[in-house]
C-alpha cells in the first residue's frame, strides 16, 4: 500500500510495531482474503457514556447483551451525524483504532477463536488485517458474548 494511501489506523499499528495488512476493499474479494470481517458500532447507554462494540459483520449487536456487557440497563445506537463528531470517522469507515476519545470497547468474543481478523482501516474502502490479541496494545478492549446471527 503506498504511504499517500496509509490512515491513521495504519499509522497507530506501526507506531506500536503490530503487523497487519492493508486493503482496499476491491482487494479483499480479488485477492480472497478469508479473514472473517467485523464491524465497529458505536452506543450511547442510559448513563449516557459511549461505548464501542466490534462484531463480525454476518451478525448483528444484541443490545442486551451488550449493555450488560458494560454495566448499563440499556443501550442505543447512536445517530450517524453524531458518529463524526464523536469519533473522528465517517459512517462505512468507523474503526476502533484512533477514535478522538478511547471509549469502552468490546469484541464479540468469537474474535478470540482467529489468528486474523479484518476490520475498518479508518476510511471508507479500507481495511486492517491483524491478530486480535495484538490489539490490547492499541485499545483497551474486553471480549464479550454480545452478537446476535
Amino acid at each position: 500500500m503506498a504511504k499517500k494511501d496509509k490512515t491513521n489506523v495504519m499509522r497507530v499499528l506501526e507506531q506500536n510495531k503490530i503487523e497487519y495488512t492493508g486493503y482496499q476493499w476491491e482487494d479483499v474479494d480479488k485477492l480472497k482474503v478469508e479473514s472473517p470481517i467485523y464491524k465497529t458500532l458505536v452506543t450511547q447507554g442510559k448513563s449516557g457514556e459511549h461505548y464501542v462494540f466490534v462484531v463480525p459483520v454476518t451478525q448483528e449487536l444484541n443490545l442486551k447483551k451488550a449493555a450488560k456487557a458494560v454495566g448499563e440497563k440499556n443501550i442505543h445506537m447512536i445517530k450517524e451525524k453524531e458518529l463524526l463528531p464523536l469519533t473522528g470517522y465517517m459512517h462505512g469507515g468507523c474503526s476502533p483504532i484512533g477514535m478522538k476519545k478511547q471509549f469502552k470497547t468490546v469484541l464479540d468474543e468469537s474474535a478470540k477463536e482467529y489468528e486474523l481478523i479484518l476490520f475498518s482501516g479508518g476510511k471508507v474502502g479500507f481495511s486492517v488485517e491483524v491478530n486480535p490479541r495484538d490489539l490490547v496494545a492499541v485499545i483497551n478492549f474486553e471480549l464479550a458474548d454480545i452478537a446476535t446471527a
